[in-house]
């Protein structure tokens, strides 16, 4: 079989209809099929350059714009062309071999001990605040990762008397492609204790109290939004909230009206299946988009069909409609700002010098050392 790179090629249409060597094959609607029926009215909305790019490359992807290669049988001369893919974060072809790399890398960190699975969620009365451009989006969903961390953190100090490890995966639609903002977190059942020589174990079954965790966090975060609500530079304020947000004084009793008053969910228990199981379901977040091909189901006259599963009726799997605008305004609001970590490590997990921490811990536990020399990660994605 001999190869050559593709540059240009003829450039083909979307739909039903796709040609591979001669045979014409049906296939379903897909994402870049919906962006590109809405490719003029696109530039007319007020995306963001993020959101732009990861429109623009989903139409690239796998077709002759990006280029690709021809494969061709020395004995019978049958040629086929592979285009190249786009490899962005957005797109629900790429990523495949990236979550699979992020798994087995996870998987080689497990310590022999129970972990637990933890969610932290934000109200949904934070969603037009965290929404309404990139500068709140990436300032509040930082401040998601830094109250959800030091409260895990100091658990541990507290209750373990030690550095606890914490991995962090944002999720931040639902199945319907609304917002819901939450980190999940994995987490191994002990710490390391503060002078480094002993292993901590924390309970099987239990690992924090969850409405002591959910009091915590949720005074963490209130008290990060105030500061990001009075500062010089303060986030932005979309219109309907100008009026409850012009003063600190106004901002605290918004805060306690909505916020204080408000339960805050964290959830937490040992992962069913094992640490395993809880990183194959997190990596289709982490090197995933909020929609995957497989679930839309078409696009006629202008409205797209997908499916989704309604969670709170025993994963039944059901289907809604809506204006091919309205869903690509759906699915751009779960593009993250250029350069935003969805998936982030503390403690124990924290990149630097994460390898001998970790060798330390298995010492201690009584397990096996890992000894294969790894080098140092190169780029953003080997540090994820």
């Amino acid at each position: 079989m001999s190869t050559a790179v593709l540059h240009t090629a003829e450039k083909t249409t979307t739909g039903e209809q796709v040609v591979d060597g001669g045979r014409t094959l049906r296939r379903k609607t897909e994402l870049a099929d919906i962006v590109r029926l809405c490719e003029t009215q696109l530039h007319k909305e007020p995306f963001s350059p993020a959101q732009h790019k990861a429109f623009g490359a989903i139409m690239a992807c796998r077709t002759p714009k990006l280029g690709g290669q021809r494969f061709a049988c020395d004995d019978c001369g049958y040629q086929r062309y592979v285009y190249h893919s786009c490899r962005h974060r957005a797109c629900p072809k790429c990523q495949t071999q990236a979550r699979q790399q992020w798994v087995n890398d996870r998987k080689a960190e497990l310590l022999p001990v129970p972990y637990f699975h933890l969610v932290f969620t934000l109200p949904h009365s934070l969603n037009p605040l965290i929404g309404w451009n990139e500068k709140n989006q990436r300032a509040l969903l930082n401040l998601l990762f830094h109250a959800a961390s030091r409260t895990l953190l100091e658990f541990g100090e507290s209750r373990l008397h030690g550095k606890l490890g914490v991995t962090m995966v944002l999720h931040t639609w639902t199945q319907q492609l609304q917002s819901h903002y939450h980190v999940h977190c994995v987490v191994p059942a002990g710490a390391l204790s503060f002078d480094g020589t002993k292993w901590n174990p924390a309970g099987r079954k239990f690992l924090f109290p969850v409405h002591a965790l959910s009091r915590v966090f949720r005074t963490k975060y209130t008290e990060g939004l105030a500061t990001l609500l009075n500062a010089d530079d303060r986030i932005d304020v979309p219109p309907h909230l100008a009026v409850d947000l012009y003063s600190p004084s106004s901002v605290d009793d918004w805060i306690r009206r909505y916020l204080i008053s408000t339960p805050w969910v964290v959830y937490s228990q040992p992962p069913f299946g094992g640490p395993e199981k809880v990183l194959e379901y997190l990596s289709l977040y982490t090197h995933r988009t909020a929609i995957s091909n497989e679930r839309i189901q078409l696009c006629v006259n202008g409205n797209v069909r997908f499916l989704w599963r309604d969670r709170r009726n025993d994963n039944e799997l059901c289907s809604s409609v809506l204006p091919a605008m309205d869903f690509l305004k759906r699915f751009a609001s779960h593009v993250m700002p250029t350069g935003f970590m969805r998936i982030r490590h503390f403690g124990l997990l924290a990149n630097r010098g994460k390898a001998d921490r970790l060798n330390l811990c298995r010492t201690l536990i009584g397990a096996p050392v890992k000894t294969k020399a790894t080098e140092a990660p190169q780029t953003a994605l080997q540090w994820l």
